[in-house]
């Protein structure tokens, strides 16, 4: 099943260079725009600074967690298993296919963002989606990737949220001290 959604996806890159370029661009730039986010929000209130707290402890997890899964757990992508239409810019075929680093940090990003500002919240989680599917589009993750990794990061992004009395303490250092020194 798996095999066949990618290639019934897969089979339509290359066909239209302006949605080509589209994919090409949400896979490479998204994240950019994720961090450029935060950035922004950390320099409004305190409170947009706790949310950017959150979203990055999360993304820190995400990558963690990525990291631990792709040193025990080897998936070899589609293009590595057998002919499929691949755009540039190609990943090593040494790199799992599964977890999507791109899906779960975008992923953990949007959901901790979604628990406090709901509109910006599913705007991202739209980018997410668009994120982990450009990854299909270009032929470099199955769908079965996506899908896990949108699951990892979100479980994540809701696990920091859940516990943030936890986070609370180191949050709120953070937050005095960069009020303290930059204000």
């Amino acid at each position: 099943m798996d095999d066949k959604i990618f290639r019934t996806l897969n089979q339509f890159t290359g066909r239209n260079r302006f949605v080509d370029i589209f994919m090409i661009i949400i896979s490479k730039k998204l994240r950019y725009f994720f961090a450029y986010f935060l950035v922004i929000m950390w320099f409004q209130n305190n409170f947009h600074k706790r949310i950017t707290s959150l979203a990055g402890i999360s993304a820190i997890i995400t990558l963690l967690l990525t990291s631990v899964i792709k040193l025990v757990y080897f998936k070899p992508r589609p293009f590595s298993k057998k002919r499929v239409n691949l755009l540039a810019p190609v990943p090593s075929e040494k790199d799992s296919s599964f977890p999507s680093k791109h899906t779960t940090l975008a992923f953990a990003v949007a959901i901790s963002v979604l628990f406090y500002k709901r509109t910006f919240g599913c705007i991202l989680s739209i980018l997410a989606f668009l994120a982990g599917f450009s990854r299909i589009w270009m032929g470099q993750h199955y769908p079965s990737d996506i899908i896990g990794s949108a699951i990892i990061g979100s479980i994540v992004a809701i696990g920091v949220n859940f516990s943030s009395n936890f986070w609370d303490p180191f949050i709120n250092r953070v937050i005095y001290t960069y009020n303290r020194f930059f204000l």
